[in-house]
């Protein structure tokens, strides 16, 4: 069997570059939305922008956007660029525009400005056209959801706040945000993922000791040898970045082995009979295929790069030994009596979907094993028929 390795420079697309913009829309005015309106969406992440683009072709323009950063897409390319990263795995593809309405979609945008990409990004371009698998620029990603957002004017849509609670009725639903409330007709939570925190016996529980951080936060400068734990993309973001910096880096991965492949979930399942296997048969059988299928890996554009490294001895990959104990210092206690002894570690350890439990009452989301139970239809809450869920839930 012949393997197809990508070639790696496809990592390193420029970020930062100037580029042509619509007439800069203005945020919104108020420091508070408007108390009442036909849709409140929470969160203005790419699910969150998604949803309101298709509803300004559907003519519902009273809508609020309720997001904890008050920037479409801001949290989601603070993280991307914490991570150093160029590119994103999603093909060219999956995007948050609006299809079949006439709307300029991320390929489309791409062509558009064509005289600012590389030769490099040119050719996944035409890859893209060709029907295969292509790498989308971070740059060309955040310059197309700015498009989006000043093209349907979610700019000026969207307000700062925390949103505290989400309170279905049958006739309406009220969210409440730490300076405010708005009641609508109907909401969409589109409230993405957040870190999956590591297991209470790894320190008893609580804040990481000194020396230890999570994925989303900064990686403090100096040192001279650095872990990273986990299996994912995340994961090998931040052993590029550590190697960069002229670190030698421990990469703990639990399993017997480090996988690369184009997306988390085998790309069979987003074709038309991938996702008949998975709609036509009951839960405990979906969340079986999940946790057979779904499992984390890295793009093959990393493989070239990491297996030099560890060739090198620049990379030490403890692979097949899960971490029982972290101890200040930093010391790692694998489960086979091993210690990893490091100036700094990093947990990568993956994310788990936000699916409104907190905000809404337990008979509203029917908790299925950290996962909504929805109309799968409407993608509708069953126990909230007014609060829908787009994204990660």
């Amino acid at each position: 069997m012949i393997t197809f390795v990508p070639e790696p420079h496809l990592l390193d697309s420029p970020r930062g570059r100037e580029w042509p913009v619509l007439p800069a829309t203005r945020a919104a005015a108020s420091p508070a939305p408007p108390p009442g309106a036909d849709v409140v969406i929470v969160g203005a992440g790419p699910a969150g922008l998604a949803v309101a683009s298709a509803l300004w072709h559907h003519g519902v323009r009273d809508i609020v956007v309720v997001d904890r950063d008050g920037r479409p897409c801001g949290r989601f390319f603070d993280r991307v660029d914490l991570l150093g990263q160029r590119v994103l795995r999603s093909p060219y593809e999956h995007h948050p525009g609006v299809e079949g309405y006439r709307d300029c979609e991320l390929l489309d945008f791409a062509r558009l400005h064509w005289s600012v990409l590389t030769p490099v990004e040119r050719r996944e371009i035409r890859m893209a056209q060709a029907g295969h698998r292509s790498v989308v620029p971070v740059d060309v990603f955040e310059a197309y959801c700015r498009h989006l957002a000043a093209s349907h004017h979610v700019t000026e849509r969207t307000w700062r706040g925390s949103v505290r609670e989400v309170l279905p009725t049958s006739d309406a639903v009220t969210v409440r945000a730490d300076r405010f409330s708005v009641t609508a007709r109907h909401a969409v939570l589109c409230l993405g993922e957040e870190r999956r925190s590591a297991p209470d016996t790894w320190w008893g529980g609580g804040f990481p000791p000194r020396g230890v951080s999570y994925w989303d936060e900064p990686v403090p400068p100096g040192g001279r040898r650095l872990a990273v734990v986990g299996a994912g993309l995340t994961a090998a973001h931040l052993i590029s970045g550590g190697l960069a910096q002229g670190r030698e880096v421990h990469w703990v991965v639990r399993e017997a082995g480090e996988r690369y492949q184009c997306a988390d979930v085998n790309s069979s399942f987003f074709r038309p009979e991938g996702r008949a296997r998975f709609d036509g048969v009951s839960w405990s059988d979906r969340l079986e295929l999940m946790g057979r299928f779904r499992r984390a890996s890295i793009m093959f554009e990393f493989r070239p790069m990491l297996e030099a490294a560890e060739a090198e001895g620049r990379l030490v990959v403890h692979r097949g030994k899960a971490i029982t104990k972290v101890t200040p210092g930093v010391a790692l206690h694998l489960e086979d009596g091993s210690r990893v002894s490091v100036d700094h570690a990093v947990l990568a350890l993956g994310t788990t979907p936000s699916i409104g439990d907190g905000l809404m009452p337990d008979d509203a989301v029917l908790d299925r094993g950290g996962w909504p139970q929805l109309d799968e239809r409407t993608f509708a809450y069953v126990g909230a028929p007014r609060v829908f869920a787009v994204g990660a839930a």
